[in-house]
């Protein structure tokens, strides 16, 4: 790779980390509202900064907006997410954080588990009920 070539893909990598966006771009660019995005920031998940009325959000608060949607769809809760924003903001690239993600992960895989379990001995219990049902049915019928 020339100089000039290392030298542009450096100032790409500084230039998107320096970029800012505004809330109507991110909310375009994840499908949510602005109000959700004020929400995120109310509880403290986001900072943008402030130029009179408008917000100006970062690049770090765009990674951080795409990990609190990610970590809903994963079923994390707000304040689990903001734990692991703490630890990450205290002790970058920490053993702490990554054990704290384990356990957390651990905890929800226990959580999504047993809720599988109660969905299988649900279903059996709606095909026992749907058997039955069939079965008085034809009686009626036959009757």
């Amino acid at each position: 790779m020339s100089d000039s070539t290392q030298h542009s893909i450096t100032d790409d990598k500084v230039n998107e980390t320096m970029r800012t966006f505004s809330i109507g771009e991110l909310a375009k660019e994840f499908a949510v509202t602005p109000r959700s995005i004020r929400f995120y920031e109310e509880q403290q998940l986001l900072t943008p900064k402030r130029e009179g009325q408008s917000r100006i959000y970062s690049n770090k608060d765009r990674v951080r907006l795409k990990l609190v949607l990610r970590g809903k769809r994963l079923g994390f809760s707000l304040a689990e997410t903001k734990t692991l924003f703490n630890l990450y903001d205290s002790h970058q690239n920490s053993a702490a954080q990554l054990e704290t993600m384990l356990q957390m992960t651990e905890q929800k895989r226990a959580v999504l588990n047993q809720q599988l379990e109660d969905i299988r001995m649900l279903m059996s219990e709606l095909d026992d009920v749907e058997s039955r049902c069939r079965d008085e049915l034809k009686q009626l019928n036959r009757g």
